[in-house]
């Protein structure tokens, strides 16, 4: 007697990620309702039925991948007009008063949609079923978050989703900033059932007072949740510290302290070894975004050094490119380079930081993150179109830092349901979607190219 379950994905080559990093060839994994039940090895069919069979044959069939820090807005800039019209900026604070936030203060409920949408479309085809994302739109900050939402429920993934409070421009914006994140909070933390939960995020350290900071920490104590903010990505943040309170912002986040194991600090690439050894001690984590800090020549962060000294780094791409596996590789070669040596960084450490190390980071590594019975069915199914080695157990990992991209995820699961089927997107009509994108942003940039204006706003002092 057969048990039934409702999907079974057969005759794959399973990697795991699981304690022991166990790579199963020519395996199974069975799925009941939202969970894997069994893993193991053949086709399965001799214990279980499905509704929906799935043959893995030549497939990679994988964790989902996890994003440890995104903006879906800045897709609403790519190959923007926007660019030719304004001052090439010099350096990272320009981009900002230039490009992001000149960008952000137009931004509205309908156009947060709209990126949200096409962010989840470009997460699915690049084998993404968990994300962090924030944004920033500060003449549309009540209820945006709702906007977001509804797009990525539309398509089918799982996000933390928040609101990105600074004071640049006010003191009371901030403010206004955590209630909305504190609002989206309360409305779906506490609802097992919902893939989309809230969390709190901050700008940076030089748009944000002590206030703000303890403000923060009290709501992510209160609620138990994810806190956030961009650390030391320009130079800019670290004079600002420096010069107002007299210690560099990591420090400055010891002192008030902010620092805990629930802490993101995404970026981090002007951080001192004595400010690495904060962020180890006080447990928070490190999202790293290779390829957008090479976009915006901030430099590189020393992240083969944290992860010698135990801090857990997740991989993300800060709104630039949707494409993990590019992500991915950049990670993998952009350390070896910086520091001359080709021994930095493995395909596997790669891979964990795209899997393990963010289920560690978004507080789920008991039910995600892995291929293991028991835990939630976020699986993708990979087919390398032109492997030029055979893959297997051994070559897996080489492959899919080295050869595979976006176009060789063929199926993704979410939470036991399937989102995309052979490339196909089953949640949306994604031709529709498109096209309904391409007109919002369009609008948009009309509206940037007649009322943008670089912002040159400033903290008020306390």
């Amino acid at each position: 007697m057969r048990d039934k379950v409702d999907i079974l994905v057969s005759n794959g080559l399973i990697v795991t990620m699981n304690e022991e990093r166990r790579v199963v060839e020519n395996g199974y994994v069975a799925i009941s309702g939202d969970r894997i039940i069994d893993v193991g090895i053949g086709d399965g069919k001799e214990k279980y039925v499905a509704e929906e069979m799935i043959d893995a044959r030549h497939h990679i069939v994988l964790p989902g991948l996890m994003c440890a820090h995104t903006h879906f807005y800045g897709l609403l800039l790519t190959g923007s007009p926007w660019f030719m019209k304004i001052d090439p900026p010099t350096d990272f604070q320009q981009n900002l008063q230039r490009i992001w936030w000149a960008l952000d203060v137009l931004l509205s409920h309908e156009e947060a949609y709209a990126s949200a949408l096409m962010g989840s479309i470009e997460f699915v085809k690049s084998g993404v079923t968990f994300f962090f994302d924030n944004i920033s739109a500060p003449n549309a900050i009540n209820g945006v978050l709702d906007y977001i939402e509804r797009a990525v429920n539309e398509v089918g993934l799982r996000g933390y989703l928040s609101f990105e409070a600074t004071q640049r421009r006010s003191l009371q914006e901030g403010v206004e900033g955590l209630k909305e994140n504190e609002r989206f909070i309360r409305k779906n933390n506490m609802d097992e059932a919902k893939l989309v939960k809230g969390a709190i995020y901050l700008h940076a350290s030089f748009t944000v007072s002590n206030d703000l900071f303890v403000r923060a920490r009290e709501l992510a104590d209160k609620y138990h949740a994810l806190l956030s903010i961009h650390a030391e990505e320009g130079l800019v943040d670290v004079y600002h510290s420096i010069e107002r309170y007299g210690v560099r912002p990591i420090e400055r986040m010891e002192r008030l302290g902010f620092l805990r194991d629930d802490v993101i600090l995404v970026h981090v690439v002007n951080a001192t070894d004595d400010e690495i050894k904060i962020i180890r001690k006080t447990g928070a984590h490190v999202a790293h975004n290779a390829m957008s800090n090479m976009l915006n020549a901030v430099g590189v962060a020393k992240i083969p050094e944290m992860i010698e000294h135990g801090i857990n780094v997740g991989i993300g791409n800060d709104g630039y490119i949707f494409d993990h596996f590019e992500n991915m590789r950049a990670t993998y070669l952009i350390h070896k380079v910086w520091r001359r040596d080709p021994r930095v960084m493995t395909p596997l450490q790669i891979l964990e930081m795209s899997t393990v190390n963010v289920a560690r980071m978004f507080k789920v590594w008991k039910e995600l993150g892995s291929i293991e019975a028991g835990k939630k069915a976020d699986i993708i199914l990979i087919k390398p179109e032109l492997p030029s080695t055979p893959v297997n157990s051994k070559t897996v990992y080489g492959h899919l830092i080295n050869t595979v991209n976006s176009r060789d995820v063929k199926t993704v699961i979410v939470n036991g349901k399937l989102v995309m089927k052979d490339r196909v997107i089953l949640n949306i009509d994604e031709e529709k979607s498109i096209d309904y994108v391409h007109k919002v942003v369009e609008k948009l940039w009309d509206k940037l190219l007649a009322k943008g204006e670089y912002q040159l706003d400033v903290l008020e002092k306390p």
